[in-house]
């Protein structure tokens, strides 16, 4: 260990579930385990939640660490940033903050993304299978190496924030940018103001005024399903490898595998997959292999639809109401169906949209691996600041 770093327990270093005065029936920005993106510093905090005075509140700047299995191993660790006052979430939370004059709390946010705290945490665990936690007094107790002084610190979690806020630049973009494709599409296929709507003579359907030639039907006629090849589980999977494997969470990866791709999708070949039970549906423009229950498709090339076009037709058809299989519920919507040359005009606007964006999450992932290499060498003091 070098002279100018220290090893400590974390409760010298970083205030744990520091106390936080909220008001209860009053309102507050509110955290959810399920709204944590993996090793993710920021998250979307658009829930508002009545506190009742239970939770785990946090301040402007805090951690969250997740301390209950499998979302501690999940790597489940957001900040609170981009808020404008306090809030609370999950009792399942442990809330970090660095201690005044001692701890920089964003060098503590980046801290408890290592490894050596998440294994130690994970090895502290007790409790009944599938619901096991860390308890606040063995996180205490974790042994750490840290700079003394404050400016080492803050250097190190300003290198480290600058990859993140890379990252969350390219999302805002990359939200900028579904935005601009889903605004075309209501404003062709839903308000009808399409290129050359003011000629277009409307009829009455059984879903009300549509374009005349416009067909309905079920999803099922323009769907074809797509072999995802082996299915694999999250225990099987690999922390690197050469394809992704998709599950059905939100952030789409679950791990990887270094065999053959179930399905070969590319940014000219790119294929939709539904997540059966959490309904989440994603474009997908690489090679992937998927676990159970996540459903790959692509147009009927019977029916000659663009892809693009069929993705925001039916992206959000159908929305989570209980842990059961919605494909069945997709295939049998019925909705407006656009003639074969207007999906192709919307398809030559939305596929170089989509395809920034994928280049965008290109750069994000290489972006995110640079920082994970950083973290431990930084964390450890090999790499001077």
């Amino acid at each position: 260990m070098r002279p100018t770093w220290q090893k400590v327990k974390l409760a010298k270093f970083a205030d744990i579930n520091p106390s936080v005065s909220l008001v209860r029936g009053k309102e507050y920005p509110f955290m959810d385990m399920a709204d944590v993106q993996p090793l993710s510093r920021t998250t979307d905090w658009e829930k508002m939640k009545v506190y009742s005075g239970s939770g785990a509140r946090f301040e402007i700047g805090d951690t969250l660490f997740a301390r209950i299995t499998p979302c501690l191993e999940n790597g489940k660790i957001t900040q609170a940033l981009k808020l404008d006052k306090p809030g609370f979430g999950s009792t399942e939370f442990i809330i970090l903050r660095g201690k005044k004059g001692i701890a920089d709390t964003n060098f503590v946010h980046y801290l408890s993304r290592t490894y050596r705290v998440r294994k130690l945490a994970e090895q502290s665990m007790i409790g009944a299978s599938g619901r096991q936690r860390v308890e606040r007094e063995a996180f205490e107790s974790i042994e750490v190496e840290v700079p003394k002084d404050l400016t080492t610190q803050s250097r190190i979690a300003s290198i480290l924030s600058a990859f993140d806020e890379k990252i969350e630049l390219n999302n805002k973009i990359n939200a900028t940018l579904e935005k601009m494709a889903q605004e075309i599409f209501k404003e062709w296929f839903v308000k009808f103001r399409f290129p050359g709507h003011e000629k277009a003579e409307f009829v009455d359907s059984e879903l009300g005024k549509v374009p005349k030639g416009w067909e309905i039907d079920r999803v099922e006629k323009l769907v074809k399903r797509v072999s995802a090849g082996k299915k694999y589980e999250q225990k099987t999977a690999l922390e690197e490898g050469k394809v992704p494997i998709l599950d059905q969470g939100k952030s789409g990866i679950i791990g990887f595998h270094s065999s053959e791709p179930g399905v070969a999708a590319s940014a000219g070949n790119p294929i939709i997959v539904f997540a059966n039970h959490t309904c989440y549906e994603n474009l997908i423009m690489f090679p992937f292999s998927a676990i159970q229950n996540v459903l790959p498709f692509r147009p009927n090339p019977d029916y000659k639809r663009d892809i693009f076009w069929l993705f925001f037709a039916t992206k959000d058809l159908v929305v989570f109401n209980d842990y059961k299989g919605h494909w069945p519920e997709l295939m049998s919507r019925r909705i407006v169906i656009p003639p074969e040359h207007l999906t192709q005009k919307f398809g030559d606007i939305a596929r170089p949209i989509t395809i920034k964006k994928y280049r965008a999450q290109i750069e994000n992932k290489s972006l995110a691996k640079l920082r994970d290499l950083l973290l431990p060498k930084l964390m450890k003091g090999e790499v001077r600041v």
